[in-house]
């Protein structure tokens, strides 16, 4: 069955966290895990309030202790923004701002997300961003920010990169980086160029 947002979660959720901690319930073994199957979500992060994340994914499990909610079959994966008119009012229009490609995504308490690999594509810059990270130092994507890797491989029509402990922002800056470990190639022959989101020819 299709579950449409986050709401039909949260109640799941809540039944699970109040059943979880009903007197007498015993804590060793009890499983508290709440699970969805074929779910479509969105998540409105409230430290990147114009943002929104969706999502479908194949399994939703959700520990109400830990404050955990885990994906794995993702499809779909986008950021959209929603637009502010000059007045800086919502408009009611959203612009596609990344697509997100991953095997699994935990997500916390804070809305943050991680996952061993993941692959971003910054629509506005016509970049592609394959991360990779360990158990111990996940990909991780921050709300409000951008994202950390151990591991990056960045491709756009004019630079390449390989970067090591990579952190940059939703806006394509990259702020920290092992200088030594981590490489930009420019290609200034170039026969394509990114404009409105579109990867085009280079006018002579």
């Amino acid at each position: 069955m299709q579950k449409t947002g986050l709401y039909a979660l949260l109640a799941i959720l809540a039944f699970a966290l109040i059943f979880a901690f009903l007197p007498g319930a015993e804590r060793a073994g009890t499983k508290t895990d709440a699970a969805l199957q074929g779910v479509e979500l969105r998540l409105y992060p409230a430290r990147d309030p114009d943002a929104v994340w969706s999502f479908a994914a194949r399994d939703v499990t959700s520990n109400p202790v830990s404050n955990e909610t885990l994906l794995t079959g993702i499809s779909g994966g986008k950021r959209v923004i929603k637009e502010r008119g000059a007045d800086g009012k919502l408009t009611g229009r959203e612009t596609l701002d990344a697509t997100l490609d991953a095997p699994d995504l935990t997500i916390d308490g804070q809305d943050d997300m991680t996952t061993r690999q993941a692959r971003i594509t910054m629509v506005k810059q016509c970049a592609d961003i394959l991360m990779k990270g360990t158990p111990e130092n996940p990909v991780k994507i921050e709300q409000g920010y951008g994202f950390t890797a151990p591991i990056a491989e960045i491709t756009s029509p004019n630079v390449n990169g390989h970067a090591e402990k990579l952190r940059m922002t939703f806006d394509f800056v990259s702020e920290d980086m092992d200088n030594d470990r981590s490489t930009t190639t420019y290609d200034l022959e170039a026969t394509t160029t990114c404009r409105d989101g579109k990867i085009v020819p280079v006018k002579n």
